[in-house]
């Protein structure tokens, strides 16, 4: 089991930058793959980004590749998205999710993740 809790939203302006975080329980947390996910209001929740167990692969959203960037400290049970050139749609509640590592092939999908945190709020004004 683990638990993920996200941090680091707020309000920022456009072409400003946000670090969200994402702290895990448990001692197996470099066994899991982990995603970056958001929702905006009447939108389907979509994939922004993934990083593998070792962090060495990356991958990310056409819509946020070159804006933001994945990171994971295995000795600190923590992910990290930086999101830099902020733009008012990126404006969503977002979400880390964990997957077993194995599963690193499907990172876009939503389903393919075992667990998730409750969401962190970004708004981004124009």
């Amino acid at each position: 089991q683990v638990q993920l809790v996200e941090s680091g939203g707020g309000l920022a302006q456009a072409v400003g930058s946000l670090r969200l975080s994402c702290a895990a329980s448990g001692r197996t947390f470099s066994s899991y793959a982990m995603g970056w996910f958001r929702q905006a209001p009447v939108k389907e929740r979509e994939f922004v980004g993934g990083i593998n167990w070792s962090g060495a692969t990356t991958v990310y959203a056409d819509s946020v590749k070159g804006r933001f960037t994945i990171s994971r400290d295995n000795a600190k049970n923590t992910v990290y998205l930086q999101m830099n050139s902020l733009k008012p749609e990126d404006t969503a509640v977002y979400y880390c999710a964990a997957t077993s590592s194995s599963f690193y092939e499907n990172i876009r999908l939503s389903h393919a993740m075992h667990y998730w945190g409750q969401g962190t709020q970004v708004t981004v004004s124009s």
